[in-house]
């Protein structure tokens, strides 16, 4: 099962660098996962949710409910509400089911070019552009979309301010450097663009919070402290280990209910 392989190569990889589950930023980490796994509907999974030491700036999640967090991405979120927009949308990918949607157009793109093949010889060089250009690579814009989507409802549902999703990309946007990005040579929209249709989306996103009958504020993580971690990346590049006065903010933190 190719979940099952994917899983192992990256407990092989990064096995070693997992933060213990009694780390206070695991507990962050782990405690946003949860709350947005109980609205998800598929509570029914064996989720496991890892918080790797490493510099990356990335976060996802494998079918069958592994979540992995690298530290990385951590400044660029912010507080638990930028933290819920990066895990709502990785989670809207399990249950949007995408990795099977992927893994049947592959089949499909595999047919055409074999139906293709019968009334012309495209060769290898215009069969990859087709199959990158002209439909992977809209497809999983399109997939990448609908997760922003569904990741800002599950964010708004289980309570979380969906607004908080619009500053985490324009962080994302100012850390990748500020360039705008050639969205048809990319799997994922361009930041713009995903920004622009997250705040497209937001009435709707702030309805189903305010219907969800939220009782407290989400605290910010870094209590005010996130524009100091912005501003001073290195705390994070050597991972956990070295955060420096991140440890003392990350413990009052997570001894919060």
């Amino acid at each position: 099962m190719l979940s099952k392989q994917a899983y192992e190569e990256i407990m092989a990889q990064f096995g070693s660098r997992i933060v213990p589950v009694t780390h206070p930023l695991s507990r962050f980490v782990q405690r946003v996962a949860g709350n947005i796994i109980r609205v998800s509907g598929m509570t029914d999974l064996e989720w496991e949710v890892h918080l790797i030491d490493y510099p990356q700036r990335n976060a996802f999640v494998l079918p069958g409910g592994k979540v992995f967090v690298f530290t990385g991405i951590l400044p660029v979120v912010g507080d638990e509400n930028g933290l819920a927009a990066v895990l709502g949308h990785e989670i809207a990918h399990q249950v949007a089911r995408h990795s099977a949607e992927k893994m049947s157009w592959v089949k499909v793109i595999v047919l055409g070019q074999i139906l293709l093949s019968f009334f012309f010889d495209p060769g290898f060089i215009f069969n990859r552009l087709f199959m990158e250009l002209g439909v992977m690579m809209p497809f999983s814009r399109l997939c990448e979309s609908e997760a922003d989507l569904i990741g800002l409802k599950l964010m708004a549902q289980a309570c979380y301010d969906p607004r908080a999703a619009i500053r985490m990309w324009e962080n994302m946007k100012v850390a990748d450097g500020g360039e705008r990005q050639m969205e048809y040579l990319s799997t994922h929209p361009s930041h713009e663009n995903r920004i622009a249709k997250i705040t497209e989306w937001m009435p709707e996103a702030l309805e189903i919070r305010e219907k969800s009958d939220c009782k407290e504020v989400r605290r910010p993580f870094f209590a005010g402290q996130s524009c100091f971690f912005r501003s001073r990346p290195a705390l994070f590049r050597a991972g956990v280990t070295t955060l420096g006065p991140f440890q003392e903010v990350a413990v009052n933190a997570a001894a919060a209910p």
